[in-house]
């Protein structure tokens, strides 16, 4: 593993300004994007005593964080409020008072284009933003998702048009982001962090910054070898995703429950990762990740079979989950067309508010244009509004005995712990459940369709 040796010297007063700054949490730290990776970034470097200021062009999110309330499911409240009380942490829409950051994250959304090209308008928005007001001394890190070569490409030429030369003047450097939302376990703190400089310069300060909240750093050699461990680590997850979901097909076809396989093979000790099948994959990070990779291959004249044809299945598990609706309500003698469906669960895991890229939302349009009446309960998400590919508006309903009965069928997306489900099936004429979340309920089996 790489090594960050300690270059900064008398010789650079300028880095060895900014790192003793840094070491003794004085630096005053801006973050760019107050979302699900901006939000906890700022309260866990607020939490050691480093002034923050968060900056956002919604202004609806930054008057929450300046009243001290809470948005984002893995910020504590209580931590928040105390921060924002203290003065610590505070926020803004104004980005010229970036000039009075000695760092500035970067956390800003990486969508993909409606041709699943990659979309860096935000981030090099942000840029330009800091590029505005850049100054001697400040060090500037970069992590929202993005192909290999955007900060170097991209970024650093934004930043240069100041005048101020990287690793002279200002340090540039990649650290990706890898936030699970709802992980009990692994938080910010907890959760190892990669980091690449432009120079060694950036490199060891960038190092230093990030070593003052969190358990374990790992420096790479560039911002590519981090970018590029970022796309990786979620192309892997979204291959074995789809691996599973193949053989979720395959069992269909056979006959066979792919829940007691996938059980079976997890107890092997050795040679196997357990990755569960599901109704498509959700989320920022597993349905685009892949995509920034396969774009930015092409320019090398390779093509990613691979990946590509993982993405390619898990869309397809989507039209499966339709199409065992269909054949559910064709046992019970009846069509899709005016079928009243209730969806349980919508955001895209379990225990979490968020719906970005959720395969609820592309399967309840699937089945919305078939004709079906859709309506829908979970507990983190109250509302659903037109997003995406989806031209829903409708609120969450109470599970209540009535609400099931009434309802031709329970489509089960989310397997959230807080559902009843042997409530859902006593009272349910009929259940499709796409997480195996009806595995414990004995009875009544037979009006239980699982994917």
């Amino acid at each position: 593993m790489l090594e960050v040796k300690n270059v900064i010297t008398q010789n650079h007063p300028v880095a060895l300004e900014l790192k003793k700054k840094i070491e003794n949490h004085t630096a005053r730290i801006g973050v760019i994007g107050l979302g699900y990776v901006g939000l906890p970034l700022a309260v866990e470097k607020g939490k050691v005593g480093f002034p923050v200021l968060g900056f956002d062009i919604n202004a609806e999110k930054v008057a929450m964080v300046s009243a001290g309330e809470n948005y984002i499911g893995d910020v504590k409240n209580e931590e928040l409020k105390e921060l924002v009380d203290k003065k610590i942490l505070q926020a803004t829409t104004d980005f010229t008072k970036l000039a009075d950051c000695d760092v500035v994250i970067i956390c800003v959304p990486t969508p993909l284009t409606i041709t699943r090209d990659p979309d860096i308008s935000y981030m090099k928005a942000s840029a330009e933003e800091v590029g505005k007001t850049i100054r001697q001394g400040q060090l500037v890190t970069l992590e929202s998702t993005t192909y290999p070569g955007t900060t170097q490409e991209v970024i650093l030429p934004i930043l240069e048009q100041s005048g101020l030369k990287v690793g002279q003047d200002f340090f540039l450097a990649f650290s990706p982001e890898r936030v699970d939302p709802g992980n009990k376990r692994f938080s910010t703190k907890n959760t190892s962090k990669v980091v690449g400089g432009v120079t060694p310069y950036c490199l060891e300060i960038a190092y230093t910054l990030y070593a003052q909240t969190i358990v374990n750093v790992v420096p790479v050699s560039s911002p590519a070898a981090a970018e590029l461990t970022k796309v990786f680590e979620n192309t892997y997850r979204a291959v074995n995703i789809a691996l599973v979901n193949e053989m979720m097909l395959l069992c269909d076809r056979m006959g066979l429950d792919v829940w007691e396989i996938v059980e079976a093979a997890s107890t092997k000790p050795f040679g196997i990762h357990t990755f569960y099948p599901g109704p498509g994959v959700g989320g920022h990070c597993i349905p685009i990740d892949p995509f920034y990779l396969t774009w930015k291959a092409r320019e090398y004249d390779f093509h990613t079979r691979f990946i590509e044809l993982a993405g390619e299945i898990n869309v397809e598990v989507s039209s499966y989950v339709v199409n065992k609706v269909y054949r559910a309500l064709n046992s019970m003698n009846k069509s899709v067309k005016d079928a009243k469906l209730l969806v349980v669960g919508v955001a895209y895991k379990k225990d979490i508010e968020d719906v970005r890229e959720s395969p609820a939302l592309i399967i309840m349009e699937l089945l919305r244009k078939e004709g079906a009446i859709l309506s829908y309960h979970d507990p983190y998400v109250p509302v659903i509004e037109p997003h995406g590919g989806s031209t829903m508006h409708l609120e969450s309903i109470q599970l209540t005995p009535n609400v099931l009965q009434e309802a031709d069928c329970v489509l089960i997306i989310t397997d959230h712990s807080a559902i009843d489900y042997d409530q859902i099936v006593q009272y349910a004429p009929l259940v499709v459940d796409t997480r195996n979340a009806t595995k414990d309920v004995r009875q009544m089996r037979e009006k239980i369709f699982k994917i």
